[in-house]
This record gives structure tokens, C-alpha cells and sequence, in this order.
């Protein structure tokens, strides 16, 4: 301020020009023509310095969009789906077609300005991680099984499915409890709806594998016959199924932000609605922000590679006491009952079975029943 005071004293009081003035000092003659006419209206207070922050800006956030990008960051988050800067960037195109938005680095920037962004630690690198992407959709599903509770307490399993390329969750159905044959229908019903993959991939569970008992569960034995690839990860190695290990998680951040279900039926209307917004709304960022049903269509799909194989049977020996009446056999998960008469309580028998054809002798080789497993009863009585 003595500066200013110093060369408006110059001109106004001595009498010198301003671009005398300005050139001796160095300084702008536009600027000390403004500084010599606000001391004329102002007085000495005209000679405060002032704010060079402009009066408007044209690339400023207009106040309808500030307010809508945290109206959006409250309604996604409180449903319980991703609340990015990206994603919020995307509603907002949805609901404003024709007007000029506001930058993803300007949204995160009123996020921030407005306290919903909080500083985290440094993370690892995403370059830093070895990662494996299929180049076409049906390439690869991934799927596995997660468990959730029931306002009750009662723990459910969700079997989620994923396409490895795309990201779109072809399934994700809820039981209480998961068997062998249920994973070949939810299989089914999803191939029936986007087609079959050329390759699926899994953990080691006992659902989907049956190498560690020496044998192949059906899941496996279905694959095998429609030429589809079936891998499997390294024990205690999550990161192999990384991608539907992840969808784990956004599924359940959705279902923590939601009343527990008090049924099984309500937690799959929940999954289906989940579903339906994360496949054709959410712009998923390891797909360059694209929807996974927008990257699933966007390629050619791949499919079975193998030749189809005919399955060999399935032949084994199992020993047995009868108990009322009846042995016990498991076949594809289900435990079956099957009657061979109360006269024969106590007996040690062995059961003969090569696919649905059983055989039942006793130690010293006398046949007493032979059938044809009715794979729809659980008990399978004597005449049939």
C-alpha cells in the first residue's frame, strides 16, 4: 500500500504523468491510471490492495449441479452401490443429456470441498499387480460360493458367477445350503440366458471338485461332456478367482446398506435388484468405466473349444448295514433311501452301483435287489 500511496502521490500531488510515473517505477500505466481513479472516488481506501480473484468463472460447478452430485453421493451410498466421482458423473449424463457437465476431477473436488472424501494411505500400485483379463466374453466364468445371515441369525450361501472378460454377473442365486447339483443347475440356467463359456474356473470346494476324493462330482462329469475347460485355483490361493472374490464384496456392501432379509425369498429379490444395477448401470472401472452388459455385448462371444466327451460310467462299491429296511446310497448330492425288506435287518450288504443301475448282494454274493435309481424320489421302494 505505501507503494501505491508513493506513486499516486506522484502524479496528484507533483503533478507528473502517469506514464512518467510508470516507467521511472516500472510498473503498468493501465494499472496505475485504475490505481490514480480509484483514489479519486475512494479516498485512501481506494488504495487497498484487491482481491484478484475474478468475478465469475465460466468453468465453475453452476450451483444446480453441486447440489444434484451430493444429492447422488447420498442416494448411491445409502443403497449401497458405488459412489464415485465417475459413476456419479454418469447419472448425472443420464439425467442431463444436452448440458455441458462438470469434469470427474471437479465432482471429486466438490466431494472433497463438502466433506465426503477422506484421506486414505497410499495403496499398492494397480501396475504393480500381475492381472489376467480374458479377451472375450464367455472366455471364462469365474464363480464361488459366500455366505450371508438372515435377520433371524440363519446363515445363507450365495453362489455368484462372474464373466471374466466382462465383469457381468451371469448368476447369483441364494440357498441355505449348496449342493453338487445345485451349481450344475444354476449352471444351466445361466448358459440358457448368455451361452455356454469356452472355460470355467472355481476354488476347490467340495461343490465343484471331487479330486481330493479320488473322484469327479458332477459338476465336473456335465463339463467335461459339453467341452468346457474346468480349472481350478491353488489351495489357500483366493487371488486366483480374484474377480468374483471382489464382486463378493460390492455385492455385500449393497446388502449392508439394506434391512437384513427376514426370508430367503427377500434376500433374492434383493440379489435380482443388485444384479439388474450393477449389469446395466454401474460403470465398472477395470472395463474402462463401460457396464458390464455394454462390455459383454460389445465382443464376439467365445464358446466351447473341446470336443464333447462321453462320460465313462460311474461305477463304484459302497458297504452297508440295512436298517429299517432299507440302505442308504448318495447320488449327485442327494441321499437316497432304498427299501430291500425288513426281514433283512441288521444284514451287512454291498451295493453295486454303475451310474442309476444298483445292485444289492449280501457279503456271500446273494443278489436281493436290483433297480434303476429314480433320480426325482428320495426313497426309492421295493417293486419299482
Amino acid at each position: 500500500m505505501e507503494m501505491a500511496s508513493y506513486l499516486v502521490a506522484a502524479v496528484v500531488v507533483e503533478g507528473l504523468s502517469v506514464r512518467k510515473v510508470a516507467k521511472e517505477h516500472g510498473v503498468s500505466k493501465t494499472w496505475l491510471y485504475e490505481l490514480v481513479a480509484r483514489y479519486e472516488a475512494e479516498g485512501e481506501a481506494g488504495l487497498v490492495p484487491r482481491s484478484k480473484r475474478p468475478h465469475h468463472s465460466p468453468t465453475k460447478v453452476a450451483d444446480r449441479f453441486e447440489n444434484e452430485i451430493v444429492r447422488l453421493r447420498k442416494e448411491l451410498t445409502e443403497e449401497g452401490f458405488d459412489a464415485g466421482a465417475e459413476t456419479i458423473r454418469m447419472h448425472l449424463r443420464q439425467a442431463h443429456r444436452r448440458a455441458k457437465l462438470p469434469s470427474v476431477s471437479t465432482i471429486w473436488r466438490v466431494l472433497k470441498a463438502r466433506g465426503f472424501v477422506v484421506p486414505e494411505p497410499h495403496k499398492r500400485p494397480r501396475s504393480s499387480y500381475a492381472r489376467f483379463e480374458a479377451d472375450l466374453p464367455n472366455e471364462c466364468w469365474q464363480m464361488d460360493v459366500t455366505h450371508v445371515r438372515l435377520a433371524n441369525g440363519r446363515e445363507v450361501e450365495i453362489l455368484n458367477v462372474i464373466d471374466d472378460h466382462s465383469r457381468l454377473c451371469v448368476s447369483s442365486v441364494a440357498l441355505f445350503v449348496f449342493k453338487a447339483i445345485d451349481v450344475v443347475h444354476t449352471f444351466y440356467k445361466a448358459a440358457g440366458t448368455w451361452g455356454l463359456p469356452a472355460a470355467v474356473l472355481s476354488d476347490n470346494g467340495a461343490i465343484f471338485t471331487a479330486a481330493s476324493r479320488h473322484g469327479v462330482c458332477v459338476m465336473e462329469s456335465e463339463l467335461l461332456s459339453l467341452g468346457i475347460t474346468y480349472k481350478h485355483s491353488r489351495p489357500s490361493h483366493p487371488q486366483t478367482c480374484g474377480k468374483v472374490e471382489r464382486f463378493h464384496q460390492t455385492m455385500k456392501k449393497y446388502l449392508a446398506a439394506h434391512k437384513a432379509a427376514r426370508s430367503i425369498g427377500a434376500l433374492q429379490a434383493l440379489l435380482d435388484a443388485f444384479v439388474a444395477y450393477y449389469n446395466t448401470r454401474r460403470p465398472h472401472r477395470a472395463i474402462g468405466r463401460k457396464t458390464p452388459e455394454h462390455a459383454f455385448g460389445a465382443r464376439q462371444k467365445a464358446r466351447p473349444s473341446g470336443h464333447p466327451l462321453v462320460v465313462p460310467p460311474h461305477c463304484r462299491v459302497r458297504q452297508d448295514k440295512v436298517n429299517g429296511g432299507n440302505v442308504t446310497l448318495r447320488y449327485k448330492s442327494d441321499l437316497l433311501h432304498i427299501g430291500v425288506g425288513r426281514r433283512h435287518n441288521g444284514r451287512s450288504v454291498l451295493l453295486l452301483v454303475k451310474n442309476r443301475n444298483v445292485r444289492i448282494l449280501t457279503l456271500d454274493g446273494d443278489l436281493l435287489r436290483e433297480l434303476t435309481i429314480d433320480p426325482t424320489r428320495n426313497y426309492q421302494p421295493q417293486g419299482c
